[in-house]
């Protein structure tokens, strides 16, 4: 299992998400823990200016970012709508 750590940004971000969307994420966040590539999440490593990080999919247009901290532990970074995420 992963260690989570939840960054400042994306506590506040996710405070702001509609209650179902939380809903969701909560659940995946469980996921990511057992297995960061898990089918559910649709993970993908990110490329360009964001190589090294990865993404996964709440929903068709809520994202994540995260990335390894080392080889048990994950910092997730940031949650927006897939418009905004990766700017």
């Amino acid at each position: 299992m992963m260690k989570i750590f939840l960054h400042p940004r994306f506590v506040k971000e996710s405070d702001k998400l509609p209650k179902r969307i939380r809903t969701k994420l909560a659940f995946l966040l469980e996921v990511l823990a057992q297995n960061p590539f898990n089918d559910l999440l649709h993970t993908k490593k990110l490329a360009g200016d964001a190589a090294g990080f990865l993404s996964f999919r709440v929903t068709r247009d809520w994202r994540v970012i995260f990335y390894f901290q080392g080889k048990d532990t994950i910092e997730v970074l940031k949650v927006a709508h897939r418009k905004d995420v990766y700017k």
